[in-house]
């Protein structure tokens, strides 16, 4: 489906997702980042944005999102825009992973079986769009939509894959020279027996290939194929409780900017075995490589705001390799931001254990 139907709409926002990408990639074409297209730090604070549009010109805006963000939506959606209290109208466009009947990664199975009741259960009305949609069949769907939306009701487009088209090709750089697999191998190199717990996306598929390529002992790493920006209230969790081990966080930017109050909880909670590694190259780059905020932000005082004793940002190998040689000893709360190139290799694989395999041997060798 071409994307010109969205043509009627002057407002979006919301959080990239790989299903979505040609979308993501025609609005980044159309209108760059700025007063009509906003990348959010994530799906609850796009609900947020968009009812600020909506409030100030009266018009309808779209808000897109991976249907695993659709538990960041739910509380705005049910107490901000339901017609019960402020009738906000919205259409959203969300990119169906785990769709039943297709092969798709463990933590995207159940999302993808809860996606349309989840979103018909908070009223909002949903047309499915596939490759073989119409655009007559789109065309009836988003008028019915419209009378919804002049009763201050909503609506959505849940995108199967393959469903929407755009031709244009669009790459994502910067000019940070240290790759995230390269980053991530040097951390390895100085933990050790130390634990890691890694963020969803490709730094936990890297950080699993990089353990198979050394010895295939998996056993001190959680990776968190899901719950994007959790990984560091995870590892929290475990350092609160296994004190005299250290805890090494790998997050993206994109991942610590989506729940970044969990750096408030950690800073403040100040475990001293804790070192929370952001790999930033302000992108979005597991889902198509759109820009976060993280190149505008300094990072480094939002740490120190936020309680942690120690906190840098590096751009070299050599800058690295001190930084985690410091963090390694230190006893005190560490963050290290460390500049990224965008781009992974292309034969890049995914784990070859499940989730609750990697469950079952991380909590095993975290009770030795």
């Amino acid at each position: 489906m071409k994307l010109d139907f969205l043509d009627k709409y002057e407002y979006f926002t919301g959080v990239p997702d790989s299903l979505l990408s040609p979308l993501c990639n025609y609005l980044f074409d159309k209108y760059g980042i700025g007063d009509r297209h906003i990348i959010a730090a994530n799906e609850g604070n796009a609900v947020g944005l968009a009812a600020g549009y909506h409030l100030a010109t009266g018009k309808t805006p779209v808000v897109y999102l991976q249907n695993s963000g659709l538990g960041n939506i739910i509380n705005p959606v049910a107490s901000l825009l339901n017609d019960k209290v402020y009738g906000i109208p919205c259409l959203f466009i969300v990119g169906w992973r785990g769709e039943p009947g297709i092969h798709d990664e463990p933590q995207h199975i159940y999302q993808g079986e809860v996606t349309l009741k989840l979103l018909e259960d908070m009223d909002i009305e949903v047309f499915v769009l596939s490759k073989d949609t119409t655009e007559d069949e789109l065309s009836v769907a988003l008028t019915r939509f419209e009378d919804r939306f002049k009763i201050g009701k909503q609506a959505a487009i849940v995108v199967k894959k393959g469903a929407l088209e755009f031709d244009e090709k669009i790459k994502f750089t910067n000019d940070h020279v240290m790759t995230r697999e390269s980053i991530i191998e040097r951390v390895t190199r100085v933990t050790g027996d130390d634990i890691i717990v890694s963020t969803t996306g490709k730094a936990s598929r890297e950080l699993f290939e990089i353990r198979e390529g050394v010895d295939g002992d998996h056993s001190r790493d959680f990776l968190t194929v899901g719950s994007m920006g959790h990984s560091s209230s995870i590892a929290l969790g475990i350092a609160q409780r296994k004190p005299e081990r250290k805890i090494w966080v790998l997050d993206g930017d994109g991942a610590a900017l989506m729940h970044l109050g969990a750096m408030a909880t950690l800073g403040a909670n100040s475990p001293r075995n804790v070192v929370h590694v952001v790999i930033n190259n302000a992108s979005h780059e597991t889902v198509g490589g759109l820009p976060t905020v993280a190149g505008k932000i300094d990072l480094v005082k939002i740490a120190e705001g936020c309680g942690y004793s120690r906190a840098v940002s590096v751009d070299t190998p050599d800058a690295l390799d001190k930084a985690l040689a410091e963090a390694k000893v230190a006893d005190e709360l560490c963050f290290i931001e460390v500049k990224s190139s965008i781009g992974a290799r292309a034969d890049l694989g995914r784990p070859t254990t499940t989730a609750k395999e990697n469950k079952e041997k991380f909590m095993e060798f975290l009770a030795k």
